[in-house]
């Protein structure tokens, strides 16, 4: 949160873009770098989440088409696996998703984003709702409650920690400008603090809700719970296909996908075209359609190094894989840790405290407590956590 918070705070003083947000602050000097290091994270992210958007789509289709019925694991793994080796079907969801994202971004952000997310966010927590419900009042759901909610901290490792450090910024979009963005727009009557825990826990809410959708299920047809992404689009089909309803269900969940993975798509391209719009004077539509183009250009290499000997590989990782990694792991940690660290020590305890109380018209006790966080705690558990999952 404070590190969100931190974000919200350069966007909203600034009104610009994460380039021209940091070249205001800070006029003549490198923190702008961080800007532009934010908006070729979204473009990177943008390129090979993209691709995982593209498989909603198919799978939408498969759902409707009832193509899961009667089969078994084994052979929705093939077909999975033979998807990926159709290239031209990949880069051809993709392309699509990608459109999709451009329409609402075109309209702008209260006619687009704005507008769309009042209608997607809803429905994405309703149907995560009565998926929830339905998931467990499955049989032996209770045991998939408990291996989602009793922890086993022998687990917990520095790889660990990076990996959940890098989740928690890919899920609430920290460290890659997106926020930034968003904070440009956020009025100067708004708070910013609650804004900002707001989303913390909504984001951790619907996190959440999506757990106690797959592993009650999961255990109740006795599947095994690590399974990665094979979990949501080889496993859970079969768990569909055996359940009462599932038909309807395996649909409604694919659709929920679908409509996350948009709300996603959402924020990174507008990062893009924010910076086009503000830094190169473009006009929406064509900093639309140049965004969009950019990031099909990068993620048809994602799409296509999925496939059987396609030989886009960089240090024996897929091409697809090496810009998730270099993202997760590496951009958004870096980024954050650049952020709270030009906040804290940069823009300063006054400029901040102006900020999160507009000026003083509003009341935060825990202000100081905050800014130390942001100031000392945030940059070092962030080092920490970065180091250690390197070595």
């Amino acid at each position: 949160m404070p590190v969100m918070l931190s974000e919200f705070v350069i966007g909203r003083r600034t009104q610009q873009n994460p380039i021209g947000a940091f070249r205001t602050l800070r006029p003549k000097s490198g923190w702008p770098l961080i800007g532009y290091m934010g908006v070729a994270c979204a473009l990177v992210i943008m390129a090979f989440y993209s691709t995982v958007a593209g498989w909603t789509l198919e799978y939408i289709v498969k759902a409707v088409g009832n193509q899961f019925h009667d089969k078994d694991l084994g052979t929705i793994e093939q077909e999975f696996a033979a998807f990926h080796d159709i290239g031209w079907k990949n880069v051809m969801w993709q392309g699509i998703f990608i459109f999709l994202t451009a329409f609402v971004v075109f309209k702008g952000v209260a006619n687009g984003i704005e507008k769309y997310s009042k209608v997607l966010m809803p429905l994405l927590v309703l149907i995560l709702i009565v998926l929830a419900v339905r998931s467990l009042t499955l049989p032996g759901a209770g045991e998939g409650v408990s291996f989602l909610f009793k922890p086993d901290f022998s687990k917990i490792t520095g790889s660990v920690l990076i990996s959940a450090l890098g989740q928690a910024f890919f899920s609430l979009s920290m460290g890659m400008g997106v926020l930034i963005t968003y904070g440009s727009y956020i009025s100067k009557k708004d708070n910013l603090t609650t804004t900002a825990l707001s989303v913390t826990l909504s984001d951790t809410l619907v996190a959440v809700l999506a757990g106690v959708v797959i592993f009650p299920a999961a255990f109740s047809f006795g599947v095994q719970p690590t399974a990665g992404m094979g979990l949501v689009f080889n496993t859970l089909p079969m768990i569909f296909n055996q359940m009462p309803g599932g038909y309807f269900f395996c649909i409604i969940f694919f659709v929920l996908l679908a409509v996350a993975a948009l709300t996603s798509t959402i924020s990174l391209l507008e990062v893009i075209v924010a910076y086009l719009v503000e830094e190169l004077r473009l006009s929406r539509r064509w900093a639309t359609v140049i965004a969009a183009v950019a990031c099909m250009a990068v993620g048809v290499f994602a799409s296509l190094s999925l496939k059987t000997g396609s030989g886009f590989n960089i240090g024996g990782r897929s091409f697809f894989d090496c810009l998730d990694f270099v993202s997760s792991n590496i951009l958004l940690p870096v980024g954050a840790f650049f952020i709270v660290l030009f906040v804290g020590w940069i823009l300063g305890k006054t400029k901040f405290f102006e900020e999160v109380t507009n000026g003083g018209q509003l009341k935060l006790s825990v202000k100081g407590i905050i800014y130390f966080i942001i100031k000392f705690l945030a940059p070092i558990a962030i080092a920490v956590i970065f180091i250690t999952g390197l070595l």
